[in-house]
Parts: structure tokens; C-alpha cells; sequence
């Protein structure tokens, strides 16, 4: 298959890009860089720096991909609260623009979108169909792409898939983003350093590791359209996923408590029986075991 990947020099997306290699595809990776990083974009790989809002034409009337697995975004839950302008930007002209230039090429576009920020709290695992809430700006820009994916598969024919991630996790994670709590648990015990434990703990997030969602986003492509979750089914409080990662890390370091923070999440998971029974795609990676090997990354 040939295969462009937008934000392929990120964190999920440079998974995505090591999954396609592997089976033998063609891969283009278009990122500006802006986060993503040079060293993720594993050799075998083209890398064009470009802005996707700038729009994607000539890039790929030149790979001619026959899907776009679109990654690029703006991530961080604060900066869309802060600066909402920038997030749409980013996450909804961005996206028309790549559902343009896909168009021209018919090429199959899937989506990486968002469960937690789109969902909202979550008294029993979300279902597909289950009432969209989102809490933030990200959410809402994320939500605004499935509903361009889903009006151009109506009007054009088109065949979009959106993806509905849980917390990604694993190796070439970012410390910084909104979502990066496992990279920053880890990244504190491998410098020695306790990290914080915003309110009681008692938050729950649906853990699903990196390598898990490439496998969703390759199960995808090709399929008629739609919209899945994926993520494990599966909640994790944050107390019990800081004591995994300091089992996994040998330490022995107490987190330090501090104020919790207005407005987040008590608990989010996702049902992912929708992928399972439509793309064949189950989680694989059990946390403890991906959080050693995210350990591993980190140490070296």
C-alpha cells in the first residue's frame, strides 16, 4: 500500500509509520516538525516538512496514497483553552484541507481523533453512540473533523474512518501534553524525582498502548467508513498506574500530592467491542508489559 502519514514525526504517528514499514508499505511522512522530531522517522520513510493547513496537493499528487492516516494536530488540552483560534486551526481547517487533498488523489483518510476529550465523563464504558461532551476546545475541534469526514464520505462517497483514541501511551511519548502522564511518571522516576498526584488519585483513564492503536489505525484503512474506539475497555485510577510504573521503574519514590485540577475528567474508558466485531482489531499489550517497555525507552 502507499501510505502518507501527517504528523508521522510525532509520538502515535511515528508508530503508525514503524507498522506500515513493517508489512512492506510505502510510506511518506509529512510533519512541520513544530513536535514531531526528525529521529522518529525511521529510515524507509520519506519526510516532507509542511504545514497541513497549507495545504497537501502537490505532495500527494506526487505519493499518491491510496490512505492518509491524518495524525497532525494540536494535542494539548490547555493550549486549546487558552488559545481556541490556534487549536481550530490546527485540528479543523488542517483537516479540511487534508479531506481536500485526498479528494483529489481518492485517497481514504483515517482520522485520529479522541475519546475522553470528545465523550466527556463517562459512567459505564462510551459507546460509539454514546453522548458527545467534550469539555475543551480540543475536544470540540476533534469532534468538528469527524463531522467533515463523515459529510464528505456522504456527499462525495468517500470511505473516512475516525479513530476515537483512549491514552495513548509508549515509547516517543511527549512529557508535555495534556495526555502524557505516563511519560511523565517515568520520565520523573528516571531522573529520581517524585512526581505529583493532582486531587485524590481516584481519576480513571483507559490506558492503550502506542503499538495497539498503529495496529487499529492499519485495520482501518480500507474499511467502508465510520467511527471506533480504541482503547482497552479496561480503567486504570492514577494512583494504580503510578504504582505500576514505579514497579516497573524498581523504585520506591512517593508521589507528591497536590490540588486537584478544575475541571478534569473522573473517569473515562472506552467500549471497543464496535472495533472488534467491524475491524478485527482487539488491544494486545497488557499495561504493566507496555509501561516496561516505554521504561526501557526511557532509560535508553
Amino acid at each position: 500500500m502507499r501510505a502518507v502519514v501527517t504528523g508521522g514525526a510525532g509520538f502515535i504517528g511515528s508508530h503508525v509509520v514503524d507498522a506500515l514499514l513493517a508489512r512492506g508499505d510505502d510510506v511518506a511522512v509529512v510533519d512541520d516538525l513544530s513536535n514531531g522530531k526528525r529521529e522518529n522517522v525511521p529510515d524507509g520513510a520519506r519526510l516532507v516538512v509542511a504545514d497541513v493547513r497549507e495545504g497537501l496537493e502537490a505532495v500527494l499528487e506526487e505519493a499518491r496514497p491510496e490512505v492518509v492516516f491524518h495524525l497532525a494536530a494540536q494535542v494539548d488540552v490547555r493550549v486549546s483553552v487558552e488559545r481556541p483560534d490556534h487549536d481550530a486551526s490546527v485540528n479543523v481547517l488542517g483537516t479540511v484541507a487534508v479531506l481536500e487533498a485526498a479528494r483529489a488523489v481518492e485517497a481514504q483518510i483515517v482520522f485520529s481523533s479522541t475519546g475522553g476529550a470528545i465523550y466527556g465523563e463517562c459512567e459505564e464504558p462510551a459507546t460509539e453512540s454514546a453522548e458527545r461532551r467534550p469539555l475543551a476546545p480540543y475536544g470540540v475541534s476533534k469532534l468538528a473533523g469527524e463531522e467533515y469526514l463523515a459529510a464528505y464520505n456522504r456527499l462525495y462517497g468517500t470511505r473516512h474512518v475516525a479513530l476515537r483514541y483512549g491514552n495513548v501511551y509508549g515509547p516517543r511519548q511527549d512529557p508535555h501534553g495534556e495526555a502524557g502522564v505516563v511519560a511523565i511518571f517515568l520520565g520523573a522516576l528516571a531522573r529520581g524525582e517524585a512526581p505529583r498526584i493532582f486531587g485524590d488519585g481516584r481519576q480513571t483513564r483507559d490506558y492503550v498502548y502506542a503499538g495497539d492503536v498503529a495496529r487499529a489505525s492499519l485495520a482501518a484503512a480500507g474499511y467502508g467508513g465510520g467511527v471506533f474506539n480504541v482503547g482497552t475497555g479496561q480503567e486504570t485510577s492514577v494512583v494504580e498506574l503510578y504504582d505500576l510504573c514505579r514497579s516497573v521503574a524498581g523504585s520506591s519514590l512517593e508521589a507528591i500530592e497536590a490540588p486537584a485540577r478544575l475541571g478534569e475528567l473522573q473517569r473515562s474508558v472506552l467500549d471497543v467491542g464496535l472495533a472488534e466485531h467491524a475491524l478485527g482489531w482487539r488491544p494486545e499489550m497488557p499495561l504493566e508489559a507496555g509501561l516496561q517497555l516505554t521504561w526501557e525507552s526511557i532509560r535508553n
